[in-house]
Formats: C-alpha cells, structure tokens, sequence
C-alpha cells in the first residue's frame, strides 16, 4: 500500500513537472506530447489539423507513457495509461481545455482555440494504472524519416562581403 502511494506520487510530481511526455500507442512510435495534468491523470490535446498526432491513442486503449527530467533529458518515471476519451462540451472537457489552453504555444487562433479543438481535435485522459513500468534500457531514438529536404548548400560568394560591408557616411 506505501509502494503503491508513493509510485503515484512519483508519477504525478513528474509528470506535472515536465513539459512533455513520451507516448507509445498501438503500432507506432514513441512520440513526445504535450500535456496538462489534472486529477490524477495526463491530459493532451490534438488529432487535428496543425496539432500534435494522436495515432494509435484509442478510447480504452493502453498506452506507455515515459517522463523525462525537464532539465537533464533522462528518464524518470515510466508508466502504463489507461486511455480514455473525454467528449466535447461537458464539465470535465471545459475544465481540461481550459488548462490546455494556457499550455498551447503558438496557437494561430488564439481565443478561437477551444471551439476549433471542439470541432476537429480529441481530448485524451491518459491514466496510471498498475505499478511502475521498468524504463526501457538504450536510447529508443528512431531514425528520421527519408526525405528529399536539405538545410545544407554552400554560403553564396557574395554573403560575406554583404555581411561585414562598412557603412560609408
């Protein structure tokens, strides 16, 4: 019985502090999430257009959920999540969006946020059911997916004397 307190304060206290969370689905990769955390269970947002995936996250479905320290980048916590959907419009949907609006960064519609989320976006509780789940052992990193896309070409030649021209008065 104190294990078991204590395994769910370890989880929420790391949860709460982490700005992200990595999630497994059902046939897909680890990916991180951004999250609330609200009675006693992980809250995200998304599925929608221009927001994060969701893929594999289904209404009574199970997930593995891993926190990471927020500074260091390791491994805290990892845990299974029960995954539950909460439908738009009732009390427990107002009172998570409202939390997640304040966690949304960037968002292009601002106060027009949560109707959108409403309409085209799923609101998933992930959580914490049975013990504490070993942290996977390596890194887990997944090779990035093969795309035409470069960031690297040569400097122009005439970069630099743009650059470092003095201003003449």
């Amino acid at each position: 019985m104190t294990q078991t307190l204590l395994d769910q304060a370890l989880v929420e206290e790391a949860t709460k502090k982490s700005g992200l969370i990595w999630v497994r689905g059902t046939g897909v990769a680890e990916r991180a999430l951004w999250h609330v955390w609200l009675d006693g269970a992980a809250h995200v947002v998304g599925g929608g257009p221009g927001e994060q995936p969701l893929d594999g996250l289904a209404d009574g479905g199970t997930a593995q959920v891993t926190v990471r320290s927020k500074d260091k980048g390791g491994r805290l916590v990892a845990w299974t999540a029960a995954i539950s959907e909460i439908p738009a419009g009732g009390e427990a949907w107002d009172t998570a969006i409202a939390e997640l609006k304040g966690k949304r960064l960037n968002a292009p519609d601002g106060e027009a946020m949560p109707a959108r989320w409403a309409r085209e976006c799923r609101l998933l509780r992930l959580t914490p059911t049975g013990p504490l789940g070993a942290a996977p052992e390596g890194s887990l990193a997944t090779p990035p997916v093969a795309t035409p896309a470069t960031t690297r070409h040569p400097v122009p030649a005439a970069l630099p004397s743009l650059l470092f021209r003095r201003k003449r008065r």
